[in-house]
């Protein structure tokens, strides 16, 4: 498992978050075999919290490991908050999150290139309304019909990260929090087009 080693800038910024008085004891602490969310890495699980020597420096570290990747990350408890490390959300926050799936798709007029750098903005902030709203976005069909190589791949990632969280929140695989998510996709779509035949026969 790769590790991202923790860079002298990490450590100067660690150290001034410290000096202004962010103590790991007067936050709320990430602790051993919590499950968490890196913005940028998706779901992950602590694996030891504790004072390493860095540089000449104490620092005190948060070890997390990311079984989809086989990475594992380092990240100062100083630092926790201000990278976006989180805990997974509620299951009520969860379920709010996943009633974005059954809005309208977001129609925009922006050049592929604009766009596709802001569903990645919203992917890598690790906000599950903002993952729903690109798989929601992006969603064609069950076998990809209609959608761009890039496309694809960015609904994937986004559906790779909401699904992770989905599993971890309702304690379930994440094969089953995909199928899940694309029945919620299938069932409203399938309403829209209700609807929308509905209004233009009584139009």
């Amino acid at each position: 498992m790769a590790a991202i080693p923790v860079t002298a800038a990490m450590v100067t910024a660690a150290l001034e978050a410290t000096a202004a008085k962010v103590r790991p004891k007067d936050a709320d602490p990430f602790r051993k075999g919590d499950a968490v969310v890196y913005p940028t890495h998706g779901v992950g699980r602590v694996d030891s919290v504790g004072v390493e020597d860095i540089a000449g420096h104490q620092l005190h570290l948060i070890h997390i490991s990311f079984d989809d990747n086989q990475m594992t990350l380092r990240v100062p408890v100083a630092r926790a908050r201000a990278s976006g490390l989180r805990k997974l959300v509620s299951p009520e926050a969860m379920t709010e999150a996943l009633a974005t799936l059954k809005l309208n798709p977001r129609v925009s007029r922006l050049m592929w290139a604009k766009r596709s750098q802001e569903y990645m903005m919203k992917i890598n902030t690790g906000d599950p309304v903002l993952l729903s709203q690109v798989v929601r976005d992006l969603y064609s069909s069950g076998d990809g019909a209609g959608s761009s190589f890039s496309q694809r791949n960015l609904f994937e990632l986004a559906l790779e990260r909401l699904s992770a969280e989905y599993a971890a929140v309702y304690h379930t695989t994440k094969p089953e929090a995909i199928e899940q998510i694309n029945q919620t996709l299938r069932d409203a779509r399938g309403d829209n087009q209700t609807e929308r035949r509905a209004a233009a026969a009584s139009a």
